[in-house]
Order: structure tokens, then sequence, then C-alpha cells
């Protein structure tokens, strides 16, 4: 699923998101969505959440559950 479009973000769901201050490395942070804070539909560089940690970053990974 594509992290660029908020239909697809749900609180609740596991993410990996981009924050801020690592947008030039590229690291991922693992998470649960807690809210979704862009307002758009859309977002070229990711929907902006904020996870059950605390953590606030856009969306670059939506994990999916396998149900084996």
């Amino acid at each position: 699923m594509n992290g660029t479009e908020r239909e697809n973000i749900k609180v609740g769901i596991s993410v990996r998101v981009v924050q801020k201050q690592d947008q030039r490395s590229g690291k991922l942070t693992d998470g649960v969505v807690q809210k979704v804070l862009t307002k758009s539909r859309t977002h070229p560089h990711g929907i902006k959440v904020m996870l059950e940690t605390g953590v606030v970053g856009r969306v670059k990974e939506i994990q999916t559950t396998s149900c084996d």
C-alpha cells in the first residue's frame, strides 16, 4: 500500500516512518499510528502521522500482517 495516500493510513496500523531529523539518512522508525496529522488527501513525501510512542514522521512503508 502507498504511504502517500491518506485513505491507506488508519489509526492502529503498523507503519515505518521517517522523522524530520532522519530525512537525509533515510532511517526508518517502526510504530503504530495513534493519529493522522496530514489533512490533505495525498502528500508526495508521505502522510504525516503521530505514533503511539509520540514520534512524528511521514509514512514510508505500511507493514502488512500475514495470516499464515
